[in-house]
């Protein structure tokens, strides 16, 4: 396979994402255009609200998606960082590509079914924020190192056991070595990674005693700090920027390198990571300062619009938050409830309610008015329980419009996804693989 045989590969496979059939697997689709494909569908251009579409339905807001996009890319260019966007916020390899065109050096990940994908849609960069142990999944790894030169994967390791693991699994089947990070834990109480630099220096021993890894930087996870604020946060920061230091001066990054490592950066506190990034004295080789923040692309109405460091640092720009989901009012038992079609099968719950933003009338006919006394109390599986205020205007049959928390909890119910522009007309469909 040639270096560059996997991009084509992925811009093949995005093309044939317009040729899937528009069926029964997609909700919110418009009845009437089952036997169209999804390009044919999207060439129509039809209206959300009168193109025959059914709620419940989530839309992406063409013109914030192209908003946050941009910013993302300004900012990182603006600090000097690398950006590798985590890709499980959205698993779309549409946006994917999308974030690279906009600057991104590659794609972040969690897990093997997610390298997968992005694979399959020609991502020649791949980092995996996780120690892989797997020994089938180090097998496709190591085949698809040695299939394509071009094709560039970083992992975690955070265990002495990890590394035997990786290298009982690679040896014999690995043409190169797997390049590895070492994961400084966010303290005693964090997820995972070594907990003390000493660990750190035993880990890094134990990959150079393998020839099938090659350690190529350190990372972490602030967002995973005890207690954040920013002064601790910082402080983690400097502590994982000293351990590059301390292992460049030992020589622990040998090998032929290019560059060193040094990766952070959650969708909470980039401005942190770009504020330590900054200060890492010069290394014997570049410092490639990699950012995953990976929320940003559709931004939410909840919680990220509360961490977002652009909340500190407003003279950075705003991310706009691009979702809204749709449902349709289906009862209005009393003056103070009313019950919408959407539930926890449609809307993320885990960080915070859905919040009532607009309401349509039937059919989401004569325009948007504010929701003035709207708001969900509660959600069942398949119905929002909506409380309202004395006087609030809402009728059985009126669409409302709602703004979500957490993109990652709210992509991975939608197998496909309209692309709308303000006026209400559908340009494109993102697809998910969950």
């Amino acid at each position: 396979m040639a270096a560059d045989s996997g991009s084509a590969r992925g811009t093949e496979r995005l093309a044939a994402l317009a040729d899937e059939p528009v069926d029964h697997r997609f909700k919110g689709l418009p009845p009437d255009a089952e036997g169209l494909t999804v390009g044919e569908l999207a060439a129509e251009r039809r209206n959300l609200f009168s193109g025959g579409f059914t709620t419940p339905l989530l839309a992406l807001s063409a013109e914030r998606l192209e908003h946050n996009l941009r910013l993302m890319e300004t900012y990182a260019e603006r600090h000097g960082l690398v950006f590798a966007p985590h890709g499980k916020t959205s698993m779309a390899p549409q946006l994917f590509w999308r974030q690279i065109e906009h600057g991104a050096w590659g794609i972040t990940l969690a897990v093997p079914h997610q390298v997968r994908v992005a694979r399959a849609f020609g991502v020649q960069r791949v980092f995996l924020a996780n120690e892989l142990v797997d020994a089938a999944a180090l097998a496709w790894v190591a085949a698809q190192l040695a299939a394509d030169p071009g094709f560039r994967f970083v992992c975690y390791v955070d265990s002495v056991r990890g590394v035997e693991l990786m290298d009982a699994a690679l040896r014999g089947v690995s043409s190169r070595p797997v390049d590895v990070v070492v994961e400084l834990a966010a303290g005693e109480a964090a997820r995972t990674g070594v907990r003390t630099e000493a660990e750190c220096g035993v880990v890094a021993d134990a990959v150079a005693g393998v020839e099938t890894l090659r350690l190529v930087g350190v990372a972490g996870y602030e967002g995973e700090v005890p207690d954040a604020d920013p002064e601790r946060v910082r402080a983690w920061l400097r502590r994982l920027t000293a351990l590059a230091v301390d292992f460049d001066k030992a020589g622990r990054f040998a090998g032929g390198l290019d560059e060193i490592v040094v990766s952070a950066g959650g969708s909470a506190w980039f401005d942190a990571v770009a504020d330590v990034f900054a200060e890492l004295p010069e290394l014997s080789l570049p410092a490639l300062k990699l950012l995953r923040s990976g929320a940003y692309v559709s931004h939410d109405d909840g919680h990220y619009r509360e961490v977002t460091p652009f909340v500190r640092v407003p003279e950075e720009g705003a991310l706009q938050p691009a979702f809204r989901l749709w449902a349709q009012v289906v009862s209005r038992p009393s003056a103070e409830q009313a019950f919408a079609n959407a539930g926890k099968r449609d809307a993320a719950y885990d960080l915070d309610l859905p919040v009532v933003q607009v309401v349509r009338g039937e059919k989401g006919e004569g325009g948007e008015r504010p929701a003035d006394g709207i708001s969900v109390a509660s959600l069942s599986d398949q119905h929002a329980w909506i409380r309202t205020a004395e006087g609030a205007e809402l009728q059985v049959g009126d669409w409302v419009g709602m703004g979500l928390s957490h993109p990652c909890t709210s992509f991975d119910k939608w197998q496909l996804i309209p692309v709308v522009e303000q006026d209400g007309t559908v340009v494109d469909y993102v697809r998910t693989y969950f």
